[in-house]
C-alpha cells in the first residue's frame, strides 16, 4: 500500500467548520448513507463520483442530516460494487482524486454534516498490490502469508482444501497457477487477509490514521465480525463449520480475539480530538454485540432486526426494546436501519407479503428475493401502500433514541427497481448463483434529480438503467410537492432536532383502548414528546389492502406520515405530538 501522505497534504482540511465540538455527536445523530457511484455524476461518464457528493452538500444540509457515510470510492475492479479494494490510501480515478476528497469534506463540514467512511479490513481486491506480489512469489514466500493460502487435497491437490461455499454462491476457494488455493469469502476477486499477520494490522492502523488526517469523523467497519479466524490444521467441513455456534469459538465468525483487534484501533480513535467513531457491520448473536459496541472496542454496532421486520407492531415493539437495552449494557447507543445498499427497499418490502418465518423471528429468506426473480411481477406489489408503510415506519425510527440511519433514495420515496435486464446487472451474486438470485444493484440504481432532464439529471448514460417511472420522485418534482416524501423527510429531520433530548423512551400502554390497542405503539420521549403509530390495515391474514383508522385526539399534531381527519388516526400513519405545557 502507498505510504502515508505528508501533513502539508492536506493540512488545509479543517479550514472554515461549523461542527459541532461535541464528542459524542454520533449518538443521536442522523446519517445519511451515499453510495457514491450513484449518488451524482459530475462529469458525465455515468458513474457518480467525489466532486458529484460536493455538487449536493447543499441538498443534504437542507435535508437535516448530521453526518453523511461513504460506501467505499477506493480504486476497486468493481467486481463487488467497491467493496474489493486495490488501494485503501487513494481515490479510484473514475470517481475523482483525494484532492477532490478534501473539498468534499471542507464542504460538507462547512455545513456542519460529519463524514463516516467505509473501511474494508476483511478482505482485498485480487489487484491489490499485496496479492499480486503473491501471485508473483509463489508457494512459501513471505508475501503469500498475508493472505489465507493452503495446499489442495487429492492425490495430485487438484481439489480445493475445503467444501466451503462463498456467500455470493460457488466455491469458497481459488486456485492459482501454481497449484494453491486462496480462500474468498465473498467473490474470488476478494482474497481474505490473514489477520494473524502483523503487516495486516499495522497496515490498518496506518489507513486509519490516514483518513483521520484528512479530516474523516468516523468509520463503518464491513464484516467486522470477520477478521480473526482459527485455520489450523484439519479444516472442519461445511456442515462442521454450519453447525459450530456462534460464542466466541466459531472458526472464522465472532472469535473473541477480533476485539483484540479493535482495542488497538480504538487506540487510533482516541488520539484525535474528538475521538473518531466506529460503527461495526457484526452479524452476530444479539448477546454479542455489546463486545462491539462497547468503548473500548469500535463504540458502535448496527442493529439489522429492522431490516428483517414486517410491518407490525409486536415485532417493532420487541425489537426496539430488546436492541436499546443491549446498547444499555455496552455504554453506547443504538443504531436504527430500514435500508441500505445491500437490501430491497422498504417501501417495497412493505408492499409485499409478510416474510415467512418457519425457524424463529428471522425470515426464511429476504423479503423482496422471490419478487425479483420474477422481474417484479409476482406477488403484486402494492406500491402505495408500501410507500404509506415505510413513511410511517421511518418516523417511528427517526424518533427512537439512538442513531438513525437513512440510505439514499428513500427520502424520495423510491422502489427498488426490479426491471434490469441481464446483460445490464453487476452484483456477482447474481452470475455466481447462475442467476438463482438477482443480487442487490435494484437498490443501487442512480437517484433521479430532474425529472425531465437526460438520466434524471444524475449525469451521464447511469451505469444501472433507470426506469421511467423515476420521474415521479425526482428532487425537484417532490421538492415543489408539500405532501411528498422528500418534504416529509425534511420537516421530520429539522424537527428531529428541537424535540431531542436524553436518549431515553418509555411505552404508554394505556392511551389506546381494546380492540384498537393490539396494532398501535405509542412512545414517549423526554419532554413529553409523544410519538403514536397505527399499524392497523384491513385485509386477509397475509396481505393488508387498505389502512384502518382509529379514534385519536390529533390536536397536539406537530408531524404526520398522512394527512390527518379530526379526531382519526388513519391506519399505517406515524404521528407526533408536542409537549403538553
Amino acid at each position: 500500500m502507498p505510504a502515508a501522505p505528508t501533513p502539508e497534504s492536506h493540512a488545509r482540511v479543517d479550514a472554515d467548520t461549523t461542527l459541532s465540538t461535541d464528542p459524542l455527536w454520533w449518538r443521536q445523530a442522523v446519517v445519511y448513507q451515499i453510495y457514491p457511484r450513484s449518488f451524482a455524476d459530475s462529469n458525465g461518464d455515468g458513474l457518480g463520483d467525489i466532486k458529484g457528493v460536493t455538487s449536493r452538500a447543499d441538498y443534504l444540509a437542507d435535508l437535516g442530516v448530521d453526518a453523511v457515510w461513504l460506501s467505499p470510492f477506493y480504486p476497486s475492479e468493481l467486481a463487488d460494487g467497491g467493496y474489493d479494494v486495490a488501494d485503501y490510501r487513494n481515490v479510484d480515478p473514475r470517481l475523482g482524486t483525494l484532492d477532490d476528497f478534501d473539498e468534499m469534506i471542507a464542504a460538507l463540514h462547512g455545513r456542519g454534516i460529519r463524514v463516516i467512511v467505509d473501511i474494508v479490513p476483511n478482505h482485498t481486491s485480487r489487484m491489490h498490490p499485496w496479492f499480486q506480489e503473491a501471485l508473483a512469489a509463489g508457494r512459501g514466500s513471505a508475501a503469500r502469508e498475508r493472505y489465507i493460502f493452503r495446499e489442495g487435497t487429492g492425490p495430485d491437490g487438484s481439489q480445493p482444501p475445503t467444501d466451503w461455499t462463498s456467500t455470493f454462491g460457488g466455491a469458497a476457494w481459488e486456485q492459482v497457477e501454481d497449484g494453491q488455493w486462496y480462500y474468498h469469502f465473498f467473490a474470488r476477486e476478494q482474497p481474505d487477509l490473514n489477520w494473524d499477520h502483523p503487516d495486516v494490522r499495522e497496515d490498518f492502523l496506518t489507513t486509519l490514521r490516514f483518513w483521520s488526517d484528512r479530516g474523516v469523523d468516523g468509520f463503518r467497519i464491513d464484516v467486522a465480525h470477520g477478521l480473526a479466524k482459527d485455520l489450523s490444521e484439519p479444516l472442519p467441513s461445511q456442515a462442521e463449520l454450519d453447525a459450530m455456534p456462534m460464542d466466541g469459538h466459531h472458526r472464522i465468525f465472532d472469535r473473541d480475539e477480533v476485539q483484540d483487534i479493535y482495542a488497538t484501533w480504538r487506540e487510533v480513535f482516541n488520539s484525535y480530538d474528538p475521538p473518531r467513531t466506529a460503527v461495526a457491520e457484526a452479524w452476530v448473536n444479539p448477546d454479542r454485540v455489546p463486545r462491539y459496541a462497547n468503548p473500548n472496542s469500535l463504540g458502535q454496532s448496527f442493529n439489522f432486526d429492522l431490516l428483517e421486520a414486517d410491518f407490525n407492531a409486536d415485532q417493532f415493539r420487541t425489537i426496539i426494546t430488546d436492541n436499546l437495552e443491549l446498547a444499555s449494557s455496552s455504554g453506547s447507543s443504538s443504531t436504527w436501519v430500514l435500508s441500505n445498499h445491500d437490501v430491497v427497499r422498504h417501501a417495497t418490502r412493505y408492499g409485499l407479503p409478510d416474510a415467512v418465518r418457519t425457524h424463529g423471528p428471522r425470515p426464511d429468506k429476504p423479503v423482496g428475493q422471490d419478487w425479483l426473480l420474477t422481474g417484479g411481477t409476482e406477488p403484486e406489489l402494492h406500491r402505495e401502500q408500501g410507500l404509506r408503510r415505510a413513511r410511517a415506519a421511518t418516523m417511528l425510527m427517526l424518533a427512537l433514541p439512538g442513531s438513525s440511519y437513512i440510505y439514499q433514495g428513500e427520502e424520495l420515496g423510491l422502489h427498488e427497481v426490479a426491471e434490469i435486464p441481464a446483460d445490464q446487472r453487476q452484483d456477482p451474486t447474481f452470475f455466481r448463483t447462475n442467476q438463482k438470485e438477482i443480487g442487490r444493484d435494484g437498490c443501487r440504481v442512480p437517484l433521479p434529480w430532474v425529472h425531465d432532464a437526460a438520466n434524471f439529471g444524475f449525469g451521464g448514460p447511469a451505469h444501472l438503467p433507470q426506469p421511467s417511472w423515476f420521474a415521479d420522485s425526482a428532487v425537484d418534482v417532490e421538492s415543489a410537492r408539500e405532501d411528498s416524501t422528500l418534504s416529509l423527510y425534511r420537516r421530520a429531520l429539522h424537527l428531529r432536532r428541537t424535540l431531542q433530548g436524553a436518549e431515553e423512551m418509555e411505552w404508554v400502554d394505556d392511551s389506546i383502548e381494546a380492540p384498537h390497542s393490539d396494532q398501535v405503539l405509542h412512545l414517549r420521549r423526554p419532554g413529553g414528546w409523544d410519538v403514536i403509530t397505527n399499524f392497523r390495515g384491513r385485509g386477509t391474514v397475509t396481505r393488508s389492502f387498505a389502512p384502518e383508522p382509529i379514534p385519536f385526539d390529533t390536536s397536539t399534531a406537530i408531524l404526520t406520515s398522512e394527512p390527518l381527519t379530526d379526531g382519526v388516526l388513519p391506519g399505517e400513519t406515524t404521528i407526533w405530538c408536542a409537549p403538553r405545557s
